[in-house]
C-alpha cells in the first residue's frame, strides 16, 4: 500500500473497510498535492472536478454577498469532507459558495471519474460519502437556526467559548469574528465593548481574552428569541 493510502486510512478510519477493488481503484487515482495557506481552492460558481480529502490543515468554506459580507458556513479539516464538493460531483452543479485554505494543507486529490466509479461501484465508499454529507447538513441547519433565531450577543458568547484557547484567549480580529457570524465589524466591535464592560473579556488588536466563562455560556444558553 502507498504512503499515501496510509494516510488516507490514517485520517479516514472509514476507508480501511474498502473492498479490494475499490480500494485499488482509489489507490489508482489519488493523488498528493500541497496547498499554501490563503489559496483559494474554488470559487462561487466554479465547476467541481474532484473530491478533496484533508490530510493536514483547514479549509474554511463561505458565502460572500454581493456588498461583500460574509458568513462562514463550515470548515474542513483532517477526517472530514467538503458537503458542497459532494453536492457538485453528484449533481454535475457549479460550487455554491467558496473555499478558503486557512493554513498551510495537505490533501489527497481524488478525480471526478475515480469518484463516481467508486460511488457506483463500493458500498463502504458510498456510507462513507453520505454519512459525511448528513452530518455536514445537520451542521448548517444549526447553522441556520442560529443565524435565524439567536441574538448576536449570544451567537458571539458562543463563538468566543468553542475558539478560545486553554488559556481563554481568541486570536481573531473583529473584522474575522464579523465573517465567522455574518455581521458586520462594527456590531462585533461594539458588542465585544459592552462584554468588556460587563468584566467579562478584555479585548486588543488581534485577540480577546475570555475573563468570565460562565457568564458567556449563561448568555449563550439564554440567547434564543428576537434580535
Amino acid at each position: 500500500m502507498s504512503a499515501l493510502m496510509d494516510r488516507l486510512m490514517d485520517r479516514f478510519p472509514a476507508l480501511r473497510d474498502l473492498e479490494c477493488e475499490a480500494r485499488r481503484v482509489l489507490e489508482d487515482g489519488a493523488r498528493p498535492a500541497t496547498l499554501a495557506a490563503g489559496t483559494q481552492l474554488f470559487l462561487d460558481g466554479d465547476p467541481c472536478t474532484a473530491f478533496t480529502l484533508i490530510l493536514d490543515g483547514a479549509v474554511r468554506v463561505q458565502k460572500v454577498s454581493e456588498s461583500g459580507r460574509r458568513i462562514v458556513l463550515y470548515r474542513v479539516e483532517p477526517g472530514q469532507t467538503c458537503v458542497l464538493t459532494t453536492n457538485a460531483l453528484m449533481a454535475a452543479i457549479p460550487y455554491g459558495a467558496e473555499g478558503l485554505a486557512e493554513t498551510d494543507l495537505a490533501v489527497a486529490i481524488v478525480p471526478h471519474g475515480t469518484f463516481q466509479r467508486l460511488l457506483a461501484g463500493s458500498d463502504v465508499f458510498r456510507r462513507f460519502v453520505f454519512s459525511a454529507y448528513a452530518t455536514r447538513i445537520s451542521d448548517l441547519l444549526l447553522l441556520i437556526e442560529e443565524v435565524a433565531f439567536a441574538r448576536i450577543d449570544a451567537r458571539l458568547a458562543h463563538l468566543l467559548l468553542t475558539r478560545a484557547d486553554d488559556s481563554g484567549e481568541v486570536r481573531a480580529t473583529h473584522h474575522a469574528l464579523a465573517t465567522e457570524l455574518g455581521s458586520a465589524r462594527e456590531v462585533i466591535s461594539r458588542q465585544l465593548k459592552e462584554f468588556e464592560r460587563q468584566g467579562w473579556v478584555s479585548a486588543a488588536r488581534g485577540r480577546v481574552l475570555v475573563r468570565d466563562g460562565a457568564a458567556l455560556a449563561r448568555l449563550h444558553q439564554g440567547g434564543d428569541g428576537a434580535r
